[in-house]
């Protein structure tokens, strides 16, 4: 995987169907294989005793319910903070909330997408008690403005000024041109699959990825070479 390749909104899901269609990876083996290696990175920055992990409806979610397994079983204090109704959540993100759920992991549910009806005092608690705070709110997939809650949420978490990872890339960017679509999370640093993102180039996204760092999502050596030409 090179540091250089940089991949846009269009190009990410054509990799990932590509992974799922051509070489019979499921999507939930791509999802585990990728939250399992952040984690792996995030091992490395520091040793974070509680974490929050701030989850959307959508992989980006799926991605965070992974990590926080795979960090609780390391010993680490987590806790979810899911931003959507369950009821809602589809597919591979849906079966690892429920396999979060299963195992019991901490996790309290805001489930309005009406700022006012956020419990924000108790969600500025736990953001500004976490030594880490992970950013699985929003994914490469998002486009136009950034809606509510997760324009009040990205803001609250900016606020606690706790150190985030965002996951893929920071909530409130979009994927292609690296420029915030409203209140955009400000990483210390990104954890991104398979490739930089396109709009990574733009030096404007900066500030709000922090350092970024790619970590692979399973494919072999060979695949990825007839996919990205790496």
């Amino acid at each position: 995987m090179t540091s250089e390749l940089y991949l846009s909104r269009k190009e990410v899901r054509a990799v990932d169907q590509a992974a799922m269609e051509q070489y019979h990876l499921p999507g939930i083996v791509l999802m585990e294989n990728a939250g399992l290696n952040a984690v792996r990175y995030i091992e490395k920055l520091g040793d974070f005793q509680k974490i929050v992990v701030c989850a959307g409806k959508g992989n980006n979610g799926g991605d965070g319910f992974v990590i926080a397994r795979h960090l609780q079983f390391l010993g680490r204090e987590v806790h979810i903070l899911l931003f959507a109704d369950p009821e809602k959540l589809s597919g591979d993100a849906r079966t690892n909330y429920e396999i979060c759920r299963a195992g019991e992991l901490p996790l309290t549910i805001h489930a309005t997408a009406d700022p006012e009806e956020l419990d924000l005092k108790s969600i500025t608690t736990e953001l500004t008690s976490a030594d880490l705070v992970i950013d699985a709110l929003l994914g490469t997939g998002t486009r136009g403005e950034v809606r509510e809650p997760y324009a009040t949420l990205i803001a609250a978490i900016n606020d606690a000024a706790r150190p985030v990872v965002a996951i893929d890339l920071p909530s409130g960017l979009d994927c292609d041109s690296g420029e915030p679509l409203g209140p955009t999370i400000k990483a210390w640093e990104t954890v991104t699959m398979v490739a930089h993102k396109k709009g990574f180039a733009n030096a404007e996204s900066k500030p709000y990825t922090g350092k970024v760092t790619v970590v692979p999502i399973g494919i072999c050596r060979k695949q990825q070479e007839e996919l990205l030409g790496s």
